[in-house]
Parts: C-alpha cells; structure tokens; sequence
C-alpha cells in the first residue's frame, strides 16, 4: 500500500527545478568549490585545519556572492559536526539562546555544533558577547559571515576567540569555469558570442551569484538559434548595480584604490575608479575635494599647477551643478 504521507516526487522534482539556480549548482564538496585557493588549496587554511581533525571559530569576510555560506556548510559536513545556520538580520537574543541550549544538549550525546551566522556584523555588541561563553567552552564552533570589515563591526572579544579569513572575488577565469558549470547542468550552451561572454563576466563583477543569475536571465530572454552579441546582451539582461556603499567598506575602498593609482602614476586604473565611484552615486565635491589632497600631497611640486587647477574643481562644481540631477 502506497503511503499517504510520502512527499510526491512528481511535485519534489518540480519544486527544485523552480529554486534558483545558484542554489541548485551549490557545491556538495569543498572539491567542487570554485576559487579561493589560499583558503581550500592543498596548502591552504582551511586544509589545514580539516587535515588536523580540529575546526576552529572563523569570521569569513568578503564580497556577496563569494561562497561563504556554501563553505561554512561543507567545513561542517568534512569534520562531521552538526550544522546550525541563523541570520543576524531576523534573530535576537532569544533564538540565540534557544540555538545555545540545543547545541548543549548535542554536545551531551558526543555531537558538535557548527553554527553558521549570516550577516554577523548586524548583531549589536551585546549580542555579540552572548556568542564568548559558548566559544570558550566549546558549545558551538562559530563561523560567522560578514561582507563590513570586522575590525570595525566586530567586538575585539569575539575576533580574539575567531580566525578571520578574507574570501576574494571571482576572478574571469573562476566566472568562465561557474558558466560552464551552469551550461553542463542545463544541458544547454550560453548563446553569447566571445565578445559578450566576457561581457556577462564583466556584469557579474566577481558574484558568482549574480552570474547565475544572468544566466538564467540570458536562457530565459533568448530565443530559439538566436546568439546575442555584446550590444544585444546588454539590452536582454537587467544591468547590475554597482557593488557600492557610501558609508561602508565599497567607499573606502575604492577611494583608497584611486588614491594609489595616482600616487602610482597609473592614469587608466585611476579614470576607472573615479568613474566608478560616480556611477555608483559618490557625492562630487567628495571626489574634488580628495583630487585636492592627492595634488597636494602625491603630486606637489612635481607639478606645480596642479593644485591650483584642482583647487578650481568645487567652486566650477557648484556653479554649474550637478550635471547627473
């Protein structure tokens, strides 16, 4: 007799086939992870650590769409611990403990914990020392993920008892590999020629997420035989925000890299990241105002003219507006 109860595997296929597919291609092994080779090389960090039996607490910090999430869970299956994921965005101090009291009843049967903490840095600083007693006994193994600079974000309590370990962007070839994986499990081919593949890579911005997710835009606009060019990609697929915060680490960041490109004499990776910033809504009299110190400080007398001509840059700004309004 057939069981009522059982899950109907007609509707199981269909609804995994409606999952995005960024988590339908999610890696079942740290093998199968794309990228960050100084963390899961053979000689990197995380190695290491599985090869000696023993995790530790990590902070994994980087961009969106870097694969923290995905590591986190594979680290917890290598080493055999339990796997306990919360957001910081809608957890409090109650599903903290409630999270606590369970990864303590495990321990009792001989089971570990790895909690896995999304967005760590949005807990206050009382909420985060609520994570120190069960750190130091050994309750929970804690890997939070976070995209701010824990310097800033984290206490210094908490980043004493964790390893922070930095996830870099995807690179082209990383993108072109996470494609090829997409096409081999659609079973279909991108239809972009040369030109526009490296555009999609180039829209991406080192996400592999948001690859994924252009792919499934591509497959879903184009038509049958139809092979798309740049200029046609680019009108078939919604264009990505600039990855940018005005008050956080995409602001320092990028400011800090166009003043090193002047200082280092690199005019075209200097225009890139001004343009970037004013892409991505930088506030103008910002830039003029640092064009001003870096005349005066990087340049100085090895041009003489140009601080005055900087020095001019606001007061033209504000006579004339801002253009982009």
């Amino acid at each position: 007799m057939a069981d009522l109860f059982a899950p109907d595997p007609d509707k199981a296929i269909e609804a995994a086939a409606m999952r995005p597919l960024a988590d339908r291609l999610r890696p079942q092994s740290l093998d199968a992870v794309i990228g960050q080779q100084h963390l899961l090389g053979p000689d990197g960090t995380l190695r290491r650590m599985i090869a000696s039996g023993r995790l530790g607490s990590l902070i994994l910090w980087g961009p969106p769409g870097t694969g923290k999430t995905t590591i986190a869970r594979l680290l917890a299956d290598e080493v055999g611990y339990r796997f306990k994921q919360i957001s910081a965005v809608f957890s409090g101090v109650a599903d903290l403990k409630k999270v606590f009291d369970e990864a303590r009843f495990e321990r009792m049967s001989g089971h570990r914990t790895l909690l896995f903490v999304d967005e760590i840095h949005r807990f206050n600083r009382a909420q985060q020392d609520s994570f120190l007693p069960v750190m130091e006994d050994g309750t929970v193994v804690l890997v939070g993920a976070t995209t701010e600079n824990p310097s800033f974000e984290l206490n210094a309590a908490l980043l004493s008892r964790a390893q922070v370990l930095r996830l870099n962007s995807f690179t082209s070839d990383e993108l072109a590999q996470m494609a090829a994986r997409a096409e081999q499990s659609l079973g279909r081919e991108l239809p972009l020629d040369l030109e526009a593949r490296a555009a999609l890579y180039e829209l991406a911005d080192g996400d592999g997420r948001a690859l994924l997710g252009l792919v499934e835009e591509v497959f879903a606009a184009v038509k049958p035989g139809e092979v798309l060019d740049k200029a046609r990609l680019l009108t078939v697929v919604q264009r990505r925000a600039p990855i940018y915060d005005k008050k956080q680490d995409g602001h320092y960041n990028l400011i800090s890299a166009l003043h090193k490109t002047v200082r280092g004499s690199d005019p075209d990776a200097a225009l890139y990241y001004f343009a970037r910033m004013i892409e991505a809504g930088e506030d103008p009299l910002f830039l003029a105002r640092r064009l001003i110190r870096m005349a005066s400080e990087d340049i100085g007398m090895a041009d003489p003219q140009a601080l005055p001509f900087c020095d001019r840059s606001p007061r033209r700004l504000r006579d004339a507006g801002d253009t982009r309004r």
